[in-house]
């Protein structure tokens, strides 16, 4: 087993060995507390900039296959684990979590005190740092770790969108035949992609929705052009204030179609309304959040990915709060029935996660239909 280091920006270290791809990468450290889903999580775009610490102790027991992945390939720029499992035993599986790092380049480190690392992460704030199985000194470690940039002010959007658009007719999966292709539809529905999981648009095809995914710079009049039915707005990676040129198109698109944004997607629509965003501490990302429905009280556990957050106190007063985080009263979800839009901060699509909150795109089939 070759050793392997991870340096925090703020001199931490951890000392373990390789997994993956032998090489050295670095981005901002923060944990997933998920059980299950490494496959859905390594491929989300949202995790570009980020190395992932899974908290739960046994990754790669299930193995990799074709089918639960997220997107076209793995976005996170590095991965750790308590302990990696080399003999994955599940009868959908076609290769081992390491054979896929190393496919794609993926530095990995496993053996470390992953809830030490978790709970450093939680006391003192998720932040940059470096993995490496080629270059064990630590001074050389500490002193790049140390320079590193912070999230904020990163526009990772661009590195994740789609270069040019494309139609989508996958439905959802099932154990006979796998993804169907949906032929039906009833809605029009344009995605701006800001890095979308294939899981989104799977369950609005199958609500007989005819989706086009188009880049994140698409000029709102083009969109317009095009004339939707509705027009998501989809999770994506970094700091949603550094993405001027898509706060610029929703803000004039807002009133026009109908809009639902997810993660990214919903912090662009709060600033587009004028609202501020603000970093939170270590985010929150993980398939266990529970979150409260406003308007019903009840409560739903949702997925989420994501480490910044909407003032609650820059809303406009005709936006209504929708949903909040009971960890940490966090704002959730915004609507505007008369400017036709909602969105929420957790991911209903899960993938990996519970389905308690997939109500949400009957919402926006309903919101399309009332403003046909």
């Amino acid at each position: 087993m070759k050793k392997a280091i991870l340096m925090l920006s703020d001199g931490t270290y951890f000392e373990g060995y390789s997994f993956g791809y032998i090489g050295e990468t670095e981005g901002e450290i923060v944990f997933n507390t998920s059980m299950t889903g490494y496959q859905e999580i390594i491929t989300d775009p949202s995790y570009c900039g980020q190395i992932v610490t899974m908290t739960y102790t046994q990754i790669g027991n299930y193995g990799v296959n074709f089918e639960d992945i997220e997107s076209n390939r793995i976005f996170v720029e590095g991965f750790i684990v308590k302990e990696y499992f080399d003999f994955p035993s599940n009868w959908r599986s076609k290769k081992t979590l390491d054979e896929y790092l190393k496919e794609f380049k993926i530095v990995g480190i496993q053996g470390i005190d992953t809830r030490a690392l978790v709970r450093h992460i939680r006391d003192k704030g998720a932040q940059p740092g470096v993995i490496s199985s080629i270059n064990l000194d630590l001074n050389y470690l500490k002193e790049k770790a140390s320079k590193l940039k912070p999230m904020t002010g990163q526009n990772l959007v661009d590195k994740v969108t789609c270069e040019d658009s494309y139609e989508w007719d996958e439905g959802d999966w099932d154990i006979e035949n796998g993804y169907k292709k949906v032929k039906d539809f009833k809605y029009f529905v344009v995605a701006y992609d800001f890095g979308i999981k294939k899981n989104i648009l799977r369950l609005l095809t199958e609500r007989g929705v005819k989706v086009k995914v188009i880049s994140a710079k698409t000029h709102w009049k083009d969109v317009l052009d095009m004339n939707p039915d509705g027009v998501f707005l989809s999770n994506g990676p970094g700091d949603p204030a550094a993405v001027d040129y898509a706060i610029e198109n929703v803000s004039n698109l807002v009133g026009k179609k109908p809009l639902f944004g997810i993660c990214l997607g919903h912090q662009i629509l709060g600033l587009a309304l004028g609202c501020k965003t603000y970093k939170l501490k270590f985010g929150h990302h993980g398939g266990n959040q529970p979150i409260k429905n406003l308007a019903t009280g009840r409560v739903h556990i949702a997925a989420e990915n994501h480490g910044f957050a909407i003032m609650p106190e820059s809303l406009p007063t005709d936006v209504k709060i929708t949903h909040i985080n009971l960890n940490d009263n966090t704002l959730e979800g915004i609507e505007c029935k008369s400017r036709k839009f909602f969105s929420v901060q957790f991911h209903p699509e899960s993938s990996p996660g519970p389905h308690d909150s997939r109500y949400l795109f009957d919402n926006f089939i309903k919101l399309m239909e009332e403003n046909r």
